[in-house]
């Protein structure tokens, strides 16, 4: 008799999303204290009158980052950044870390430090505090797992699930820029490969190399929403590219949506790297991911309050879901958007 050999699907025919909802199956909600499992930019806790908020990231070494060319001080700060942007994606403030690492013995202390160094200038900005985490040794490169916790009241707390139809999307900053620096950073690595009498060529291109090497958050726009009295409708922070995280709005909310490319806000810089690389701007935008700007959706109601604000751009409206979801080119050509972001598992 000839045993049926054992199913083997490829992680990679699910792609990072489809994994991570694969798994979700295996997730159940046995005490009344969660609030919100996995599904949003974080875990939610009821605590009594506040919401706890609970957020972790692993970063890969040869997935996440590159040592060639990421300093190990940007790295730690990066890596809280990361974390923090997903609880104030949340309309949370964060309060405390946890930072967890696997290294192979190639590192010595001195660069576990600077490590250290810049995982403690973050904690500074943000008022966060490092509370703790574990150490392993790793047989290849280096890991490091944040975790981060925070706080609102209950009311205050925005999830994913609730656009509405004729709601304002609203993002902040600018897109593409992270995108941009690593393609520029890949480029020189490529270069100094090939020839490494050639030094690297990044002046001039301090923008982009910033907003992929050290990252911010957003909590300026947090406590500018809560002093305008604005509450986000929905909320997600751009880490996986604008059309993939507005998709997690639009399928969370069950509704459709359209954004106008003309309405994008991309840097100038960003504009002409791209160009220079024979690339798109818009389409680096729409796809580029780690930008860690916040998109999110508000009632037309809050358009006054919300329209002289620097930093936030409306970039279109929430429709039904029989609508879809679409983009809006300058011909005024509507096209599916599609999900083409940032995917860990390819």
């Amino acid at each position: 008799m000839i045993e049926d050999k054992p199913t083997r699907t490829e992680l990679s025919e699910l792609g990072e999303f489809g994994l991570i909802n694969h798994l979700a199956s295996f997730a159940r909600s046995e005490n009344s204290s969660t609030l919100k499992g996995i599904g949003d930019d974080a875990a939610v806790i009821d605590c009594g009158d506040k919401a706890m908020v609970i957020t972790t990231d692993l970063l890969v070494e040869g997935v996440h980052f590159d040592l060639s060319y990421m300093p190990f001080k940007h790295l730690g700060y990066k890596a809280v950044v990361v974390n923090l942007s997903d609880v104030y994606a949340m309309n949370a403030i964060p309060t405390q870390i946890t930072v967890s690492l696997a290294m192979s013995n190639r590192f010595p202390l001195e660069t576990m430090e600077e490590l250290y160094q810049g995982i403690r200038m973050a904690c500074d900005m943000y008022g966060v505090d490092l509370i703790g985490g574990d150490t392993s040794s790793s047989k290849h490169g280096l890991m490091i797992s944040v975790t981060a916790v925070g706080f609102a009241p209950k009311e205050d707390i925005v999830y994913r699930s609730g656009a509405k139809e004729n709601d304002l999307i609203c993002v902040t900053g600018d897109l593409g820029a992270a995108y941009m620096g690593l393609q520029l950073l890949e480029r020189e690595k490529q270069i100094f490969l090939e020839n490494p009498e050639i030094q690297p060529d990044l002046e001039g291109n301090d923008y982009i190399l910033e907003r992929q090497l050290k990252p911010e958050a957003g909590k300026a726009t947090i406590l500018k929403l809560k002093e305008l009295g604005i509450k986000p409708t929905a909320m997600i922070d751009v880490s996986d590219g604008l059309s993939s995280d507005l998709l997690h709005i639009c399928d969370k909310s069950k509704v459709g949506c359209a954004i106008y490319s003309e309405k994008i806000p991309v840097d100038h810089l960003t504009y002409t790297v791209a160009e220079s690389f024979n690339l798109d701007p818009t389409t680096c935008a729409l796809n580029g991911g780690e930008d860690y700007e916040l998109l999110f959706t508000i009632s037309q109601a809050d358009f006054e309050k919300i329209k002289d604000f620097k930093g936030i751009s409306v970039i279109g409206h929430i429709t039904n879901a029989e609508s879809g979801k679409m983009f809006i080119t300058n011909s005024n050509q509507a096209i599916e958007l599609t999900a083409q972001g940032w995917n860990a598992m390819n």
